[in-house]
């Protein structure tokens, strides 16, 4: 039986170096130009999506990993103004931007991109992040932040959908709010949630849920949290497209590849991982799925802040994501590269031509 339709992303690198925490895997900075490049590179061979992320604060150490961020919303913005087809989500940091404005931001990139963005909603597990801007509302906003989240959401649908909101809740209360001119077309929401309450979260209010690859070339490891989002959505009878997130790192031969990823490893910066630890430590009643445990787990490796990666050969880059179509409900994968331009460059030209689900792009459906 062929391999079911895979959708494909990429995770563009708003934050400096991408997700490899290391002296020795390639650095850069972000820019405009760069974020551009990589999702018109993208849009060419025919990926679905490209999602940016909302990072306010680092982690430093040697490699200053995420000190330099741009925003996510203006950088969608811009990309959706010089691209025609692929879908573009951008990241709200919900304690940053009231509900009503993000729909409002929301509906003016949908007026530059018709059909073509959707919400990222991040609820926040790095204190640091907000602190700095004296928002943080203290450590017990980790027990109820996907309550926040939901209400947050509730009142941007309902702008999105009517115009008006006079939601009255416990974080945000609606006085007749207004929103006009209303999107062209339905705004997609996508959540991260992992722990329980996160996946209860993304069955009732999401449209996409992410989860995090687990391991090194263990392409359906996460089936089993995976599952948990499609019995939480037969619950709530929503269709919630389950997506997972891979770095992807290959070469000519599985050797090669290999040869690459010991080379970043033995560059890791312990010092920017000692952070991350000491931040997710914070929410002290988290248990081991939550995204912010899963950063610095043993799922992956602590070089790769995806926690999963897929290493090798075009040929066997290509059969793990034809594996990894194959886990009952995930709709597609949303990919990271050690180098992002001629990695997408490359995965367009001998990765994707071998995958039987990929049919649609193959031109062999």
């Amino acid at each position: 039986m062929a391999p079911k339709s895979l959708d494909i992303g990429v995770f563009i690198p708003i934050g400096n170096d991408g997700w490899l925490i290391s002296t020795t895997a390639p650095r850069y900075m972000p820019t405009f130009e760069l974020n551009k490049e990589i999702v018109l590179k993208a849009e060419s061979y025919g990926f679905d999506f490209a999602l940016s992320m909302i990072k306010l604060r680092g982690f430093g150490g040697k490699t200053e990993h995420w000190d330099h961020n741009l925003e996510s919303f203006t950088l969608m913005a811009g990309i959706a103004a010089v691209t025609s087809k692929i879908k573009l989500f951008a990241s709200t940091a919900i304690l940053t931007l009231p509900p009503a404005l993000c729909a409002r931001m929301a509906t003016t990139i949908d007026s530059i991109a018709p059909g073509r963005f959707g919400v990222n909603i991040v609820t926040g597990w790095q204190s640091a992040e907000y602190e700095q801007m004296s928002i943080w509302p203290g450590n017990e906003y980790f027990g109820y932040r996907y309550d926040y989240a939901q209400e947050y959401v509730q009142v941007m649908k309902d702008l999105w959908s009517t115009g008006t909101s006079d939601f009255k809740g416990r974080h945000f209360v609606m006085n007749d709010c207004k929103l006009s001119p209303k999107p062209a077309g339905e705004i997609k929401v996508i959540a991260a949630g992992q722990s329980p309450r996160g996946v209860k979260f993304a069955s009732e209010y999401a449209d996409y849920n992410f989860t995090s690859g687990k391991g090194i070339n263990t392409p359906t490891a996460f089936a089993e949290a995976n599952g948990r989002l499609v019995d939480a959505a037969k619950e709530t009878g929503r269709d919630v497209g389950a997506m997972v997130l891979f770095m992807v790192i290959f070469d000519e031969t599985d050797e090669a590849a290999i040869a690459k990823w010991n080379k970043y490893r033995e560059g890791t910066d312990h010092e920017a991982l000692a952070w991350v630890a000491e931040q997710t430590g914070k929410d002290t009643k988290a248990d081991e799925t939550s995204t912010a445990r899963r950063l610095v787990s043993t799922l992956g490796d602590p070089v790769n802040m995806n926690g999963g990666a897929l290493i090798g050969s075009y040929e066997s880059i290509a059969n793990m994501l034809d594996g990894i179509s194959e886990v009952d409900g995930l709709k597609g994968v949303m990919l990271t590269f050690d180098e992002f331009l001629s990695g997408v460059e490359k995965f367009g030209q001998f990765v994707q031509p071998l995958m039987k689900s990929r049919a649609k792009i193959n031109g062999l459906s």
